[in-house]
């Protein structure tokens, strides 16, 4: 069943956007009395009737909800810095939104060579992974923020950050983080994070974390740790 974006549905009667309309009937080619289903991403999953295929402005009838559709008992926050090749963060965007990602905050740190993220871009990215994959929450995107900003700033739950240096000790993440806990991580750029960057995390109470010993890409690296979590909470 297909499944279109509502964020202010409120009701037993609902219109779709111009967008939503537009793909729900041209490109869909759904009718009267076809079968959908909304989330609003805020946690709710709706099923729904389309009584006037308007590719407008379609109308619906709501038929059920399910409150607190697929939610987590934790929440998991990925903070990482934005890519030198963008096409690149956005496939992290999309692909840690499918796996189960709450939060996202382009971090700017001393290696960073492409501060600036596309906003606009990346918040339909988000929509389409969080329908393609049917959540009911949408994942929030901060502004990007300074490495300094960001480690001194309070975050609930078990504190980590990746990264490659073995100056340090690292532990794996499923020895630092436990199935229920809420969990911040810290993903670097393709230069990794500074000596001096790590070193500002760990006073601030950041764990320093590995994800085996294959050298990944931060895309990648992004993916591997959402994963992990993932699976810890299964």
């Amino acid at each position: 069943m297909q499944v279109f974006y509502a964020p202010d549905i409120t009701g037993d009667i609902y219109t779709l956007d111009e967008k939503e309309s537009r793909h729900c009937i041209r490109v869909l080619r759904m009718t009267t009395g076809s079968r959908i289903r909304l989330i609003d991403g805020k946690g709710s999953l709706y099923e729904a009737v389309i009584t006037s295929p308007d590719p407008g402005r379609c109308s619906l009838s709501i038929t059920g909800v399910t409150r607190e559709f697929e939610t987590r008992n934790y929440r998991l926050h990925i903070a990482i810095s934005p890519l030198k090749n963008y096409e690149r963060f956005e496939w992290f965007i999309e692909k840690s939104v499918e796996i189960g990602v709450d939060e996202i905050t382009p971090l700017l740190c001393d290696n960073t060579e492409k501060p600036g993220i596309k906003r606009e871009r990346v918040s339909s990215l988000i929509i389409s992974a969080m329908k393609q994959s049917l959540k009911s929450t949408l994942t929030v995107l901060n502004e990007p923020v300074s490495f300094a900003d960001f480690v001194k700033a309070d975050h609930e739950g078990r504190r980590m950050i990746a990264h490659c240096s073995t100056d340090s000790v690292r532990s794996r993440i499923g020895d630092v983080c436990r199935k229920g806990e809420n969990a911040t991580l810290l993903i670097g750029p393709e230069g990794d994070f500074s000596l001096k960057e790590i070193k500002e995390a760990v006073e601030a109470g950041f764990a320093p974390v590995h994800l085996g010993n294959s050298r990944l890409r931060s895309e990648t690296a992004g993916i591997a740790a959402c994963c992990t979590i993932y699976y810890i909470n299964q």
